[in-house]
């Protein structure tokens, strides 16, 4: 287990990260320090530049057995700060305010777990994810060649998530995180002066039906199989000019849905409708895909495993707070593996992800290790 040392020192440590954050797919500093950190943990290998910056640290038992992951992200978020902590962000515009600085520490304390008491079978792999945030770095990490030299059988990821009890973890067989797509919408024209509009080809007219449209492709309710959502995040027209006819027009839409398949037929009815909407207006459309996220779907089979462990722990957990409408980026590593993402409460009334009070709870910290811990063990073993 973790000693009060570990645990002070890994405070430290995530206190540090969460001074030093990094956008999505810039996280060189982030990489090299968690790289130095794994390195004198002594794993079997080291891999870095993972998917663009991705780190991860492979603890190999040299006998049979499966191949276990647990993963941590490395990115932050555009926001600022406003926490108060002494060891608030010092990044102008950037800060860790969905707990990726936690989810890593809490991989670091496990990694101190595995080197002091190594597994007996099969090999864990410590993966620290980039770009979670922009939905590309999972995808960019199993695309990677370096991959398949540990593809894992199981995949297991814990986030924080605000709203539970301390402690308490939501998790559940099935659905965890909708899948979601960013759809950005280009609409060019031609200018006029503001006294000639006849001779503008101008997006103004067609907006509302375009956003009208692109609401009516999910209106959410129920999160069951069916469960759609679509919501125009940023509309921009023109210029802010009272002198100039508006000639193009940008819109942003989130696309969000219980399925992969549900997220591909939103977009594909949004590009066919708009296509018919311009056809005859002079105006050329284009589309763009942008923070593209599969849906986090939970094995049954890796559920029980997370819960006998949570159980033998004595963690309290159950399907509270899931499945829920926001996207994670864990769910490609399900594809070939059997994976599950646990919720870990830090407090029912504690500030949500992505408002700039929030602060990842250190407390939280031993609570995931032992998590993780629990997990290796019932799959891979211990040295005696």
């Amino acid at each position: 287990m973790l000693t009060n040392a570990d645990i002070a020192e890994l405070v430290a440590f995530r206190r540090q990260l969460h001074r030093h954050p990094e956008l999505s797919r810039q996280e060189q500093a982030t990489a090299a320090t968690i790289s130095s950190t794994l390195n004198a943990l002594s794993p079997t290998r080291l891999v870095t530049g993972l998917g663009g910056h991705g780190v991860a640290a492979v603890f190999d038992s040299g006998n049979p057995g499966p191949t276990v992951m647990f993963r941590a992200e490395l990115d932050a978020l555009p926001i600022i700060e406003q926490s108060g902590a002494a060891w608030t962000s010092l990044v102008p515009g950037a800060s860790h305010l969905c707990g990726h600085d936690g989810h890593m520490t809490m991989l670091v304390g496990l990694g101190r777990l595995l080197h002091r008491r190594p597994i007996s079978c099969g090999r864990v792999v410590l993966m620290f994810q980039p770009a979670e945030e922009d939905g590309s770095g999972a995808r960019a990490v199993v695309a990677d060649p370096h991959f398949a030299d540990m593809a894992p059988d199981w995949a297991f990821a814990i986030h924080n998530e605000p709203g539970l009890a301390f402690g308490h973890v939501g998790t559940r067989a099935g659905l965890i995180n909708c899948a979601s797509r960013g759809l950005a919408i280009r609409i060019e024209g031609r200018t006029s002066h503001a006294a000639e509009p006849e001779l503008a080809r101008s997006p103004v007219g067609l907006l509302g039906a375009i956003i009208n449209h692109l609401e009516s492709l999910g209106r959410g309710g129920v999160l069951d199989e069916n469960f759609r959502l679509a919501t125009v995040t940023h509309v921009n027209v023109g210029e802010a000019s009272f002198g100039i006819t508006p000639g193009n027009a940008d819109i942003m839409v989130t696309l969000r849905a219980s399925t992969n398949d549900g997220v591909n037929d939103m977009e594909m009815t949004a590009r066919r409708q708009i296509d018919l909407l311009v056809v005859d207006s002079g105006l050329k459309v284009t589309f763009s895909i942008h923070d593209d996220f599969a849906a986090s779907i939970n094995d049954e089979v890796a559920v029980e495993v997370a819960t006998r462990a949570l159980d033998r722990l004595g963690i309290p957990h159950g399907s509270d707070g899931v499945p829920m409408r926001a996207s994670e980026d864990f769910g490609v590593f399900g594809w070939n593996a059997r994976s599950a993402m646990l919720c870990l409460g830090p407090g029912v009334d504690h500030p949500a992800l992505h408002q700039p009070d929030y602060d990842f709870p250190d407390d939280l910290i031993p609570i995931g290790a032992r998590i993780f811990d629990a997990i290796a063990r019932d799959l891979c073993g211990a040295d005696s």
